[in-house]
């Protein structure tokens, strides 16, 4: 059995919050530590065009990713639930530690506002990974130094 934590980013549409925070998670966290994933109680057809945007804008492609329903079985893989907006309909996970992160859905505002959401849920993000002790240990290889500190100049 694994001791790489599952993260599980919920929100309604698995559309914007859930995968920049997933992204973000899975970028930030090391693999053998931690990983995350993301899905949505009533899952969009596509990422929302404004969240590939804003995610291109800090070196982070989210073009390809695929909006997924949360479903109870997927939600018990998860050690960490972090709800963003589901409500009531995210499941609960019995032995899962569960957050909400009261975020505004990015879905068709401003260019500014969806940047706004995406640095506030990097944020917390980071937080997390740094809480948890789930930074990245390993050194990156040359062409991925550059990349790194444009997505993450805090870094």
């Amino acid at each position: 059995m694994s001791d790489t934590k599952t993260v599980l980013f919920a929100c309604v549409h698995n559309a914007g919050r859930s995968q920049m925070a997933a992204a973000f998670f899975n970028a930030l966290a090391n693999p053998a530590a931690a990983r995350a994933v993301s899905a949505g109680t009533q899952p969009a057809e596509y990422v929302q065009p404004e969240v590939i945007i804003v995610m291109r804008e800090v070196g982070i492609d989210v073009a390809q990713a695929t909006p997924r329903r949360l479903t109870e079985d997927l939600a018990r893989e998860a050690n960490l639930l972090i709800t963003m907006g589901c409500g009531e309909a995210c499941p609960i996970v019995p032995g899962a530690r569960r957050e909400g992160w009261p975020l505004p859905d990015p879905k068709e505002r401003p260019l500014e506002a969806v940047s706004q959401i995406r640095d506030q849920i990097r944020r917390r993000v980071e937080r997390l990974v740094v809480t948890e002790h789930w930074e990245r240990t390993e050194i990156p290889v040359a062409g991925e130094i550059s990349a790194r500190r444009e997505a993450f100049p805090s870094a």
